[in-house]
């Protein structure tokens, strides 16, 4: 049964990989064009596959106590935490496309070194958040049963992701009708945050729905 939460990771890659060329190619549209030029110089570099690769791996983890909980065995320590960090970590995931996408906004006429301080401004919140919302998480654990955290936690990231989309998509079309060459990229990444964070919620409550059909076609088992 294990496997399953192999299966659902898989899938989860290959739904995010699937759906980034037309996404990209929609939201970096040019003239009323659409722009393949860049979803396909992305697919050629390493980046992009070892990005699919991390947030592949965050959602195994983030199965972890799923699994143990599907089939009734007592949850580790260790995969409590594996589960925190991932979740965590995909809380700062949101606030860096949350900052990339409020830079996109202010930073129109700009010097590019201006917009890379607001780089890394972001990436310093996201990174404190991710210490935040691990000690949030791992408390939220130790207070409860397990299955109520992980409810917690599934709430939280989709509403996370929400507010972080609402965020990203109307400051994407703003910059958009900007006459910037380089106009909505940072704020496309935070649509790719949210987006990607908004399907990887959805990881332990697919991984579930395998498990009950798994034990209707195999009741003895």
């Amino acid at each position: 049964m294990k496997k399953w939460s192999l299966i659902v990771a898989a899938l989860y890659g290959l739904i995010l990989v699937t759906l980034f060329v037309p996404v990209a190619a929609f939201a970096l549209i040019k003239n009323g064009e659409l722009n393949l030029k860049y979803p396909a110089y992305a697919l050629g570099s390493w980046v992009f596959w070892l990005t699919i690769a991390v947030l592949v791996l965050a959602q195994f983890a983030l199965l972890r106590v799923p699994v143990a909980l599907a089939h009734r065995r007592p949850v580790k320590q260790r995969s409590v935490w594996s589960t925190v960090l991932a979740a965590a970590f995909m809380m700062g995931l949101l606030v860096f496309g949350f900052g990339l996408s409020l830079c996109e906004l202010i930073a129109h006429g700009m010097e590019s070194r201006d917009c890379e301080t607001y780089f890394w401004v972001s990436l310093g919140f996201a990174l404190t958040s991710w210490a935040l919302w691990t000690v949030y998480f791992y408390q939220a654990t130790k207070t409860a049963a397990p299955a109520d955290p992980m409810a917690r936690l599934q709430r939280r990231l989709w509403t996370g992701s929400i507010l972080e989309l609402l965020v990203a998509v109307p400051t994407h079309i703003v910059a958009r009708q900007r006459t910037d060459c380089c106009a909505g990229y940072m704020s496309f990444i935070g649509l790719t945050c949210g987006i990607s964070v908004m399907l990887f919620a959805f990881g332990p409550a697919v991984y579930f729905l395998f498990v009950e059909r798994w034990k209707r076609l195999h009741p003895k088992a």
